[in-house]
């Protein structure tokens, strides 16, 4: 038998490792969600977020477009690359942000400095820095971006707890791009072309890129060499013919950029496209036509369409 002393002696250990035991299993499983913890599923697996994060890091544009139409404001973002900054409709709303890097080079030095309690990205921006950064903070990752957008914002939505008031906003995005089409009675009979000038490439966008979808959603349609689900396909200048549509928008990516555009757009091959001709060939901004990749560049392209489909 026992003695009085030893028995309680054993009974205290025994006590002490079952605490180091369920310290231990909380570390590896995710928060209950009585615990205030909320699974999200994504990209990369499981992260469990707890509680409403504060200091928010969103490592592409489409990500801190999603926060901001959420009303969150975070603390850390990139640059599309080391020669653009922050496009002018992102920074009036986000205020004093640091910049942590470019679009798949972010800091993580920086990121680690602010002490985010939430990272925001995907994978094919940054799926080489997964571990890392879900070192620092509970890191959410969307697969990949542009065609996806409202499934990408949803995921935002839930890390942030934010997912009813995401849904309004889709919603009501939705409803208007909808209305859009009605007002031209057969939007599927104006066919829209959409061209975009990089460095050394001309772009034409297909039905599977962002912009796709929002011309989709307002049921306009699309010439023939665009109606292919991906988000791009390159053409030479020889080629510029095969920009042509009932209605052309194009921008081009960066004051850089802008020179080459200015010389195609003054161009004899230019305007022979019936676009240009007919004064349907229209300049946009590059920053919510191709940039953007959320809700609030998405509503501002559809301002554009309803603006510029009712001079038809």
């Amino acid at each position: 038998m026992f003695r009085p002393r030893r028995l309680l002696a054993v009974i205290t250990a025994a006590l002490a490792l079952g605490s180091a035991a369920a310290c231990g299993t909380a570390a590896e499983q995710p928060a209950a969600p009585d615990a205030g913890g909320r699974v999200v599923n994504h990209a990369k697996g499981q992260t469990t977020v707890v509680g409403t994060p504060q200091r928010v890091v969103v490592l592409d544009t489409g990500e801190l477009d999603a926060a901001l139409a959420l009303g969150v404001k975070p603390v850390g973002t990139v640059l599309p690359d080391a020669n653009q900054d922050l496009q002018p409709y992102l920074a009036e709303k986000a205020g004093d942000i640091e910049v942590v890097g470019t679009i798949g080079s972010p800091n993580l030095e920086k990121i680690a400095a602010l002490k985010p309690d939430l990272i925001l990205s995907s994978k094919v921006r940054d799926d080489a820095n997964y571990e890392a950064l879900s070192k620092i903070a509970p890191t959410v990752f969307a697969e990949t971006v542009g065609k996806p957008w409202k499934e990408n914002f949803l995921l935002d939505a839930k890390a942030l707890g934010k997912e009813a008031e995401a849904q309004r906003i889709l919603a009501d995005y939705q409803q208007r791009a909808a209305e859009i089409g009605r007002q031209l009675g057969d939007p599927a009979a104006t066919e829209v072309s959409a061209l975009r000038f990089l460095s050394g490439e001309y772009r034409l966008y297909g039905t599977g890129s962002y912009l796709g979808t929002i011309l989709a959603d307002v049921g306009l349609g699309r010439p023939g060499n665009q109606r292919f689900d991906g988000t791009h396909t390159k053409i030479s200048r020889e080629q510029l013919s095969q920009a042509d549509g009932d209605l052309l928008f194009y921008s081009a990516y960066g004051d850089r950029t802008r020179e080459q555009m200015n010389d195609v757009v003054g161009s004899v091959q230019w305007s022979t496209l019936e676009a240009v001709r007919s004064g349907r060939a229209i300049e946009v901004n590059d920053d919510t036509w191709f940039l953007g990749l959320g809700p609030l560049a998405a509503n501002l392209v559809l301002d554009d369409l309803q603006k510029y489909l009712s001079q038809r």
